[in-house]
């Protein structure tokens, strides 16, 4: 059994824009650089045995504070990455639609084979993250890990935890700089908690990511 602390970036500049934010490499905003350091603040005294995440800025520059707050040398996994998206990394929906109808259709039916041009399918991204996820485990039995990551990789471990399938939009909250809580066995993953933003209370309000409602209100959130 490993416990994993699982946090999701910063804020972005890209985020408050509410564009496609797969492997592009850009920075944290004001905002997400003090959700950094409320994260820190708030991991204070919390066990902890190793510190990963992925290697993209915005999740190096959210792990930095609370790998120095905890101590540890924060492990670098590629594997952590955000769904590359591919030619449509990093553009706005009204964009996309104009340049690339036929991809903007198919990104709208969310299912699991469909990639946009030069990217990953979420059937790719899933096998590719818990790839990753079992790496850590297998590396640390019986530990508690820190992870920072992506909007993306934090859903298809909410998926695979409930057996939700890769189809369909997401069904849960995945806020910038959330705490989420999980126990992985043998036998799966179980949720501890999920979604806790007390230490972010006083922020101003995130922009939300909410692909149910994509096909009425097409604004895609960073991820």
């Amino acid at each position: 059994m490993t416990e994993l602390v699982l946090i999701r970036h910063g804020e972005t500049e890209m985020n408050r824009e509410l564009r496609f934010q797969g492997h592009v490499d850009c920075a944290l905003n004001a905002i997400g650089l003090e959700q950094a350091r409320r994260l820190a603040v708030r991991m204070a005294g919390e066990p902890a045995d190793a510190v990963y995440a992925s290697d993209l800025l915005r999740a190096q520059q959210t792990v930095q504070p609370i790998a120095a707050m905890l101590a540890l040398q924060p492990v670098t996994e590629a594997g952590l990455r955000e769904q590359s998206f591919g030619r449509v990394d990093g553009m706005r929906v009204e964009d996309i639609k104009e340049q690339h109808p036929e991809c903007w259709e198919g990104w709208l039916r969310f299912e699991q084979d469909y990639c946009m041009p030069e990217g990953e399918s979420t059937r790719q991204f899933h096998a590719r993250v818990m790839a990753a996820v079992q790496r850590l485990v297998a590396a640390h039995p019986r530990q508690k890990l820190v992870v920072v990551t992506h909007g993306g990789v934090l859903d298809m471990i909410y998926r695979t935890a409930l057996s939700l399938g890769l189809d369909g939009p997401r069904q849960s909250e995945i806020p910038n700089a959330g705490l989420n809580r999980i126990r992985v066995r043998d036998t799966g993953i179980e949720i501890l908690d999920w979604a806790d933003t007390r230490h972010l209370a006083d922020l101003p309000p995130q922009p939300v990511y909410d692909q149910a409602k994509l096909v009425a209100a097409p604004n895609p959130s960073a991820a």
